[in-house]
């Protein structure tokens, strides 16, 4: 009966989709931090096999305008959230907080939720502070890196997927920025800032919401200033890079293999 069963719904296409649910549910656990008198929400995945017998790598995710609100919820559903099903040990804490509806990461406020989320993370699951990473898609991508540019050093690689430094047409700049003059070379000084620090760009050559210049106006800043960046564009692929560059077969290894250097 069993067999007849699961013969019934391989046929449906049901079977297959039980299964992938199965082999790639991450369990994410919910956390809530408090910034000027305002409780934020947000959701973290630890390792299948933590303890505080060793230290742990936490990669940092900051998600898209779409994942926007206070439900706690979207921020896990596109991007990253998804891609660490197929990360059996998953051996990193990974900490996902979400921006309110109408902000924006590029936000000195939204920046310090982020930041903050991470600290709370590192001090609760022995966080290895020489192996900090950031990731971000879209407007998380923005937001990685104005980041990275006012806190150099702090993170050993960066992962940055269809993100930008300048703002595309239309997209209106929150108040709290429309004071901030724009540097001469926006690009460059935020390369200055990234340094020597690991890149992995990723964008879709036919992006229609982020220009994939970009990100290759980006990488040519770092390779400038002797950066250690790597880039991979998606020909004809358009805003929805993320599901692409979250499942390259190497994107983990590569992320987790990076760790600061000591400071003498």
């Amino acid at each position: 009966m069993i067999i007849r069963l699961m013969l019934m719904l391989a046929g449906t296409g049901l079977l297959a989709f039980g299964l992938q649910s199965v082999t790639r549910a991450a369990t994410f656990e919910e956390r809530q931090t408090r910034m000027a008198g305002i409780t934020y929400k947000y959701k973290i995945v630890k390792p299948e096999n933590w303890s505080r017998r060793k230290k742990w790598p936490v990669v940092l995710f900051l998600h898209g305008a779409g994942e926007r609100g206070n439900d706690n919820l979207a921020q896990t559903r596109v991007g990253l959230g998804p891609a660490l099903g197929n990360q059996p040990s998953r051996s990193a804490v990974f900490v996902m907080p979400q921006c309110p509806l109408d902000r924006w990461w590029s936000e000195p406020e939204m920046q310090n939720l982020a930041l903050q989320a991470l600290n709370e993370a590192v001090t609760e699951f022995k966080g290895d502070s020489s192996r900090l990473y950031l990731t971000g898609l879209s407007m998380g991508g923005y937001g990685t890196w104005v980041i990275v540019k006012n806190n150099p050093k702090k993170f050993a690689a960066l992962a940055v997927i269809c993100g930008g430094v300048k703002r595309p047409a239309g997209v209106p700049v929150p108040a709290s920025m429309r004071n901030q003059p724009e540097p001469p070379d926006p690009y460059g000084s935020v390369a200055e800032k990234v340094g020597s620090t690991p890149v992995w760009v990723f964008h879709g050559g036919a992006d229609p919401v982020v220009p994939v210049t970009e990100s290759k106006r980006m990488v040519e800043a770092i390779k400038a200033v002797k950066g250690d960046v790597k880039y991979t564009e998606y020909d004809g692929v358009g805003h929805n890079s993320w599901d692409m560059a979250y499942g390259e077969a190497d994107f983990f290894t590569w992320l987790l293999s990076k760790r600061l250097k000591k400071q003498h």
